[in-house]
């Protein structure tokens, strides 16, 4: 799809480095037994050499990390996470190994993160047309397909840090950070590991959430919230016409106007400065809330003022 070059979707192409992002490597024979057995998806039937979203959930059945696994071999598996989730996560996984023949670790040092956008996709030899946590080899590592922003091709590659793929113009931090809000698949921060059900972030609605698979810490739960239709909160986007200088802390109350002030509709989860003006959130807020076209307010009944956007994905009904 060309973008006329004046808009915000024309600016991203390119290659970003993320820093912020770590990744848990999973060696020895049990490797994808054991995380079969820990995430929200399906990595015994996972082909090799691919890809899926997962969440890693408490007995209570709320996340505690977000996950991009590409299942190398059934006994090596990368796990890319944002980096402060990575000590608790590689912690809390290590806990249940047991007699498991699996070992984890920190795999930073050895396996960078990097996000690709736009022309830098074909650029790189890689096919735009795959569905969402599809991967394609590229060097030494993978390149895993993510939901488009603004349209806008992306890929999350895992990869050799010491190695240099092709030439292509460089994404800055900040415009990749918009491309992941725009893209509506949140990832969690620290300040907010064990505060959502997986289908509050949507998860179930973008490929995060295997049904169909066997048990997992807090999968009671998450079952009962789909198949009851007991959910209440769900995660819309939202844009904002005043300045970064004004952002958001994540984790801030939004309100409608006919809120009381100690009855928050929602919460921030993840923000990002617009390139052309104003910023773009993403919000975890009561159902009723979050149609397009809804006004929320930052802070109180009377703060300032954020439009619901459309999503760029359908949400599934209730099973």
């Amino acid at each position: 799809m060309t973008q006329a070059l004046n808009s915000p979707a024309a600016l991203l192409d390119g290659t970003a480095s993320l820093p912020q992002w770590g990744v848990i490597r999973a060696l020895g024979e049990d490797a994808a037994h054991f995380l079969h057995g820990q995430l929200t998806q399906d990595l015994l039937l996972l082909p090799d050499g691919q890809a899926r979203l997962a969440g890693y959930c408490s007995a209570k059945g709320r996340l505690l990390a977000t996950l991009v696994v590409l299942r190398r071999s059934a006994a090596e598996l990368w796990l890319a996470c944002p980096l402060e989730l990575l000590p608790g996560t590689l912690k809390r996984l290590s806990m249940f190994v047991l007699r498991a023949k699996v070992k984890l670790s920190d795999a930073s040092a050895d396996l960078a993160v990097r996000g690709l956008a736009g022309a830098a996709l074909p650029a790189l030899g890689l096919n735009t047309g795959l569905a969402p946590w599809q991967a394609q080899p590229l060097g030494g590592g993978h390149a895993v397909t993510l939901y488009p922003a603004a349209g806008v091709p992306r890929a999350l590659w895992i990869g050799p840090a010491d190695e240099a793929l092709p030439a292509t113009p460089a994404l800055s931090e900040p415009l990749w950070a918009w491309s992941e809000v725009q893209a509506a698949v949140p990832q969690l921060t620290l300040s907010q590991a064990d505060a959502f059900v997986p289908q509050m972030l949507n998860y179930e609605s973008v490929g995060g959430v295997n049904f169909k698979k066997g048990c997992y810490p807090g999968q009671e739960v998450v079952a009962r919230s789909q198949f009851r239709g007991t959910l209440k909160r769900r995660t819309c986007l939202a844009h904002a016409t005043w300045s970064a200088e004004q952002a958001p802390a994540v984790g801030q109350e939004l309100f409608l106007a006919s809120d009381a002030a100690d009855q928050p509709t929602g919460v921030v989860v993840q923000w990002a400065a617009a390139p052309h003006g104003g910023l773009d959130l993403l919000a975890v807020v009561q159902t009723a809330a979050s149609a397009a076209g809804q006004t929320l307010h930052l802070g109180a009944p009377t703060g300032p003022a954020l439009t619901v956007q459309p999503l760029p994905y359908a949400l599934l009904d209730d099973i």
